[in-house]
């Protein structure tokens, strides 16, 4: 297999990496199929490839490469993108994708703070019901303060050992 570049690969080596990988990511409670093609994604030096690309590597049906991309395109993993010149999508995995996943899991934490703070006035504070969703809402409002600052820090590491992109 070669890369765009003139890298050439041995294909057996990069199926047991997508698929090691991509093992983990459902270990962690990804779906399977985004697992493998995010792990495909990855794996490729540019970084790019269209969904023809995908299925053939990953020997699964247009379909199947689809919803993965809608999955991973939601949860902002990868993006899409046109081909120059062409109506044929292409799907793009950036070097700042766990920073933007992390990241964009904000909103959702908004969401569940204030669906939190709902359910410890509807229970009442003093309510044992009500105790436990106070402590999961002060945790979330806890994560969410540390992950901002993790992030600020993770820009700077990022600038010093990789540079600017």
């Amino acid at each position: 297999m070669a890369e765009p570049g003139g890298s050439v690969r041995d294909p057996e080596a990069v199926s047991r990496f997508v698929e090691h990988f991509a093992a983990q990511l459902v270990e962690a409670g990804l779906p399977r199929m985004p697992a493998r093609v995010f792990g495909a994604l990855l794996a490729s030096d540019t970084g790019v490839m269209t969904s023809v690309e995908l299925g053939e590597q990953l020997k699964i049906s247009p379909a199947a490469v689809s919803g993965a991309v809608r999955y991973l395109s939601q949860v902002h993993m990868v993006s899409r993108e046109r081909e120059p010149g062409s109506r044929r999508e292409r799907y793009r995995v950036h070097g700042d994708q766990w920073y933007e996943a992390l990241t964009n899991r904000e909103a959702i934490l908004k969401r569940w703070e204030g669906a939190l703070r709902e359910g410890v006035t509807s229970l009442g504070a003093d309510t044992p019901a009500g105790r436990r969703l106070a402590e999961t809402l002060a945790f979330f409002e806890f994560m969410e303060k540390e992950v901002e600052a993790m992030m600020e820090r993770w820009r700077v590491y990022r600038e010093e050992r990789f540079g600017r992109e």
